[in-house]
């Protein structure tokens, strides 16, 4: 009997358009023959299902059903394609497992804590994970550019701590325009990481649990024509992306054992895609996406397809694996 499979898109955050454009994908390629695929979109407004026709119909909230001509329609599995709150930071996962619904991504602890991005290189510290030297700022403090610029140095990055897609990214060369790049990240979150400039190859890392395996994908090197991989960069054609990644067997085999080794030690499941930099043939720890973007252009599919996996088991083996 086909298992009835409900893909989540959406989201409340600025990367709700590029979570639709993920979930439509997981739904063009999500075989038929074994799912009764539905979409389900989530805003902050209402969740509801999209028919065949494009036509939508309310979700029922306490036991996340829908009815389908006429008839109740409940879930055997969530196929998660939600890029930020409230599917990327545990909110989703927490409902979920409160149901009893298995879903795809990992569970609520460790989606808040990766998606958190000052907690998760606090967490990984004690590891010996290497990453940059970092300075936190919430909202309504004060802030001192000079002890800012004295710990991170010139040029610096200013984030939004709980966003993705570099909305609220600013590559920072002049103390004076520190001021509004910190201004435009907290437009994005009332927390911010502000990081020291590591300059080196940029490559990112898929790591996914396929047959029952913890898999480590083929690295994928990012050279953006921008001064860094913001968001024309990612999805505006702005970069090239190669995969797999031109770096020496010593950075591969050293990347590829970080990447597993923090994919097992914070207990995920599923899948991600971990950003490093590269000073000398160590890899420095960016941060961790848990819902990383699924459509065709995206990086973990071309990584997935330079290892042999097509989208169509890609995508089957995140439900196999949520159900096992």
């Amino acid at each position: 009997m086909k298992k009835n499979i409900a893909i989540i898109m959406g989201g409340y955050s600025s990367e709700h358009n590029i979570s639709i454009k993920s979930g439509n994908v997981v739904y063009k390629y999500l075989d038929k023959t074994k799912y009764n695929a539905y979409r389900i979109i989530i805003t902050k407004d209402s969740w509801f299902y999209l028919d065949g026709a494009d036509k939508e119909h309310p979700m029922e909230k306490s036991d996340f059903s829908i009815k389908d001509d006429g008839k109740k329609v409940h879930f055997d599995c969530v196929f998660n394609a939600i890029h930020g709150t409230p599917g990327e930071d545990g909110l989703m996962q927490a409902y979920f497992e409160l149901l009893g619904i298995p879903q795809t991504s990992c569970n609520h602890y460790e989606a808040a804590l990766t998606f958190n991005k000052r907690d998760l290189l606090s967490t990984l510290k004690p590891y010996g994970v290497p990453c940059a030297t970092s300075y936190f700022l919430n909202k309504g403090q004060t802030i001192d550019e000079d002890a800012i610029v004295d710990k991170v140095g010139l040029p610096c990055f200013v984030k939004a701590n709980r966003a993705g897609s570099s909305y609220g990214v600013s590559k920072v060369h002049n103390i004076e325009d520190l001021g509004n790049a910190i201004e435009n990240a907290f437009k994005e979150d009332t927390q911010i990481i502000i990081e020291s400039f590591l300059d080196g190859t940029e490559v990112s890392v898929g790591v996914i649990t396929f047959n029952n395996k913890v898999t480590v994908l083929p690295a994928t090197e990012i050279i953006s024509e921008n001064d860094f991989f913001d968001f024309e960069a990612k999805y505006m054609g702005k970069s090239q992306e190669i995969t797999p990644a031109r770096i020496s067997k010593i950075q591969e085999s050293n990347v590829t054992q970080l990447a597993e080794f923090i994919y097992k030690t914070l207990g995920l499941k599923g899948y991600t895609r971990s950003e490093f930099i590269f000073i000398g043939d160590e890899p420095h720890l960016l941060e961790i996406n848990t819902t990383p973007g699924l459509t065709e252009e995206s990086l973990l599919p071309q990584q997935a397809k330079t290892a042999g996996i097509s989208l169509e088991e890609l995508f089957d083996s995140a439900i196999v694996e949520a159900l096992r």
